[in-house]
């Protein structure tokens, strides 16, 4: 029977602990998790963000540039540590990773799409980890999904993932912003069509990512096309992929 396939989506806030580096010991504990996943014969594909931010930070920029060519040599100095960190910390359970790094022309040509989809399901098959993200040295605005996000949700219709797990420093989708209001409610299952969704999921990304919730409810519209539901929740919870994989309820589900 074949295994299950689920996407796990990491923003870049979270990964780089708001800006300050890669947080490898984070990325350990997701390590750990997804080879749990492996031998529940749960299969786990990563989109990960985090390249721009690690470059900034390895060039000594304090704040995020405005011109295209400054972002694209800093993704491309960053995509060494970004993917340096999983490889090092997946060999560790004797895990191999595999780099892809893509474009929206990619997955717009009938071929190259089949080609993504036929690697992808080799790399699956050879009992590795893809991590996938876009491919900011070459993106121009033409294009650029925008935000890993998309690219999660793509990826997802792409394998028909059985899940999507979006990772972010926010606990879910809430009725109202809990940074301006403290009596906001998570909302802790909704139908992707539910208008509340949209209203809710404030379009602003932080200053680190390009985002925002509003992407994230918006990714996780583009996954039903494939009937895949997402499910929106805090990297920092302890044991928040193992817990999902055990039927726990964490973060917000959007179902189809």
């Amino acid at each position: 029977m074949k295994n299950k396939c689920w996407v796990v989506k990491i923003g870049s806030a979270l990964l780089t602990n708001n800006g300050s580096g890669i947080d490898k010991a984070l990325i350990a504990k997701w390590a750990e998790q997804i080879v749990a996943l492996r031998a529940q014969e749960i299969d786990v594909i990563l989109v990960s963000s985090g390249s721009i931010v690690e470059g900034m930070k390895r060039l000594g920029w304090n704040t995020k540039p405005n011109d295209v060519h400054k972002l694209q040599a800093a993704a491309a100095v960053g995509q060494m540590g970004l993917i340096q960190a999983y490889e090092s910390l997946f060999a560790i359970h004797d895990v191999h990773t595999a780099q892809i790094l893509l474009t929206r022309e990619n997955l717009m040509d009938a071929k190259r799409y089949e080609n993504i989809s036929a690697t992808l399901t080799n790399l699956l098959e050879l009992r590795t980890v893809p991590i996938i993200n876009e491919n900011d040295t070459v993106a121009t605005d033409e294009i650029k999904f925008g935000d890993n996000d998309t690219l999660a949700a793509l990826v997802a219709n792409l394998v028909n993932a059985d899940r999507l797990v979006i990772l972010t420093d926010q606990h879910g989708v809430f009725d109202d912003d809990p940074r301006t209001n403290c009596e906001a409610n998570l909302i802790e299952k909704i139908h992707f069509a539910d208008e509340r969704l949209e209203q809710v999921a404030g379009k602003t990304g932080g200053a680190l990512g390009s985002g925002g919730m509003y992407s994230k409810v918006m990714a996780a519209k583009q996954a039903t096309i494939s009937r895949t539901p997402t499910t929106i929740a805090w990297g920092r919870e302890d044991g928040v992929l193992t817990r999902l994989s055990s039927g726990e309820h964490l973060g917000t589900l959007i179902h189809c």
